[in-house]
């Protein structure tokens, strides 16, 4: 392990200068030789998330008061910056990612994303591939396009792709509207001085015209006709509050679009403000339109730990497969803490100039994909012999897929989520350092998988950085790959898919397991052979799945199960995914 870059010694985090064990690349910025700068936030917060030392009393507004630590908080940060204000050059990109490999990085943390694009033509497909070749391990988000599927960014099978959740903690803020009714939001700025007695009338600039984003979004041209002085004003999530501040507006209730559901967003507001899920924002909204004269108030009630059954929720925000990229490979590959993140941050929110205890509380896939960077530190400081696929691969197979209550994950809507937005499910660190079997794969495995994708030897070459003849090479199916999970297309007259593992043992020197099937529906799974019997560390079998398309298979429907093979100590789950034409 070399020591971190010259210009970070000294500074390889926020919180503290005790540093060892793995050096974490992530996405930030850098403006001088030993001090870290941070532009906007984005990078201190995910490197903080990732590696930042324990500090005492972090809070946001005097809420989520605690003691606020990393997921690897003996790792050193070395920091790229990559992106200047909203652009992220695709040569900076390179560059950075070249420049974490050559340092020797044993983590790249990449809150970065775009569109889907084929990998020969994704700069991070191209600069993770390099860095999974040295054996670096690279996580990435998976995009704040969603709840619309086929929404993913960094779809790579070398890369693991992140989807974001919530907490169970909630800084709750709620609308108190004049029948009585109570809506349950979330705000991280609580003032003390705002009397929740206080009833206030209530406008909605959009109620007139549902079509008009302006006046739903409270744009400067569509409130001066409308009198907000020292009123609640009803907004969309996303508007600015600092206009309606400007145009005299006492507080602000802002309100979901569908896509975002359930999810509700704990941010340091310049104004009393409480964000209410789509469900609660059809109850104002009728409440609204039942009186001529309708109040409201916002009760601010703090901090609240535990009580939330349902986390972790997928978030609305978080993009979902299908993998156009790739259908045959499930992504996204896990989900992990996402949803009103306090971490770092480079100045105070509260504008308290000379603090020394400056934390915010943002959310998005990028504050997932950090965690998982952390944890994936801790694994390979455990296990320095994995690969990162290996890595993967622990973290993957033994991810939770019930929540708190015991009860299947639920997404935005708080309905069941679908295996193309929790991908394996969500992340269990403890449970990860010890998987018991492991699906293990090489680079050089990856050239047949990327030959069987129809690219020409040109653009497998551009991503390997060398010359490649894939007409010499044994190309693959892409669901052949030796992963952690089984994604499949049934064609309208295919009845039969046949695919292979192999399963390295990594648990106990002796282990016997034994295969347990959670078939998809209208889908026979049949797998040879059904037990697997290991007597050394690191000894490999494979074994056989086949796929049969029943007569009760239901054409144009997506269906979802797992495998799971079992020992006396653990549990290796693989979900699977077919996709019925």
């Amino acid at each position: 392990m070399p020591p971190p870059p010259s210009k970070w010694k000294g500074k390889c985090d926020f919180t503290t200068a005790d540093c060892s064990n793995k050096l974490i690349g992530a996405r930030s910025f850098i403006t001088g030789e030993t001090m870290p700068f941070d532009e906007e936030g984005h990078g201190t917060h995910t490197a903080s998330t990732a590696a930042g030392g324990f500090v005492e009393n972090a809070n946001i507004f005097g809420n989520a008061n605690g003691t606020a630590v990393g997921m690897a908080p003996l790792a050193h940060i070395a920091m790229y910056k990559v992106c200047g204000g909203v652009l992220c050059d695709e040569s900076a990109i390179l560059a950075g990612m070249d420049s974490a490999i050559a340092d020797g990085v044993d983590v790249l943390s990449v809150s970065i994303g775009d569109e889907s694009s084929p990998f020969y033509s994704d700069s991070i497909s191209h600069a993770a591939y390099s860095a999974m070749e040295k054996g670096i391990f690279v996580s990435c988000s998976a995009g704040n396009a969603g709840s619309k599927k086929e929404s993913l960014s960094n779809e790579a099978p070398w890369i693991l792709t992140v989807g974001a959740s919530t907490i169970d903690r909630k800084l709750v803020a709620t609308a108190v509207l004049g029948n009585n009714e109570q809506l349950d939001g979330q705000s991280a700025f609580q003032p003390k001085n705002f009397s929740a007695s206080s009833v206030l009338p209530l406008v909605f600039p959009g109620a007139k015209n549902t079509s008009d984003k302006d006046a739903l979004s409270c744009k400067e041209d569509s409130l001066k006709n409308i009198d907000i002085q020292g009123k609640i004003v009803v907004c969309l999530y996303g508007s600015d509050e600092m206009i309606a501040k400007k145009a005299g507006a006492a507080a602000v209730i802002l309100i979901n679009e569908e896509n975002l559901g359930y999810t509700t967003f704990a941010e340091a507001y310049v104004l009393p403000v409480t964000h209410i899920s789509y469900v609660d924002s059809l109850k104002l909204k009728a409440y609204i339109n039942s009186t001529s004269t309708p109040t409201a108030h916002i009760a601010f009630k703090g901090t609240l730990i535990g009580d939330d059954d349902n986390a972790p929720v997928v978030a609305g925000f978080s993009s979902r497969g299908p993998s156009l990229a790739s259908p045959g490979i499930l992504k996204p590959d896990i989900i992990g803490p996402g949803v009103n993140i306090l971490a770092a941050w480079p100045v105070s929110v509260e504008n308290y100039k000379y603090s020394k205890s400056t934390f915010n509380m943002i959310s998005g896939t990028s504050m997932s994909c950090p965690h998982l960077s952390g944890i994936a530190a801790l694994l390979k400081s455990e296990h320095p012999d994995w690969s990162p696929a290996a890595i993967k691969s622990a973290i993957m197979t033994t991810a939770d897929v019930v929540n708190r209550a015991q009860s299947p994950i639920e997404d935005e809507r708080f309905l069941p989520a679908n295996i193309f937005a929790t991908g394996a499910g969500h992340v269990n660190p403890s449970r990860a350092s010890d998987p018991g079997l492991i699906y293990d794969l090489q680079p050089q495995d990856y050239i047949p998988y990327l030959c069987g994708l129809n690219y020409t030897d040109q653009q497998v070459g551009s991503i390997l950085r060398r010359r490649v003849n894939c007409s010499e090479e044994s190309s693959i199916p892409q669901t052949e790959l030796n992963y952690p999970s089984f994604a499949l297309t049934f064609s309208p007259h295919s009845t039969y898919q046949s695919y292979t593992r192999t399963a390295t043992n990594v648990g106990e020197l002796n282990s016997s397991y034994t295969v347990e099937i959670a078939p998809p529906p209208g889908i026979e799974v049949l797998v040879q052979p059904t037990s697997l019997n290991f007597s050394e560390l690191n000894k490999k079998i494979k074994y056989r799945v086949a796929f049969i398309r029943l007569e009760t298979a239901i054409n144009n429907t997506v269906v979802q199960g797992h495998l799971k093979w079992t020992s006396t100590k653990n549990s290796v789950r693989s979900p699977i995914v077919v996709m019925l034409h």
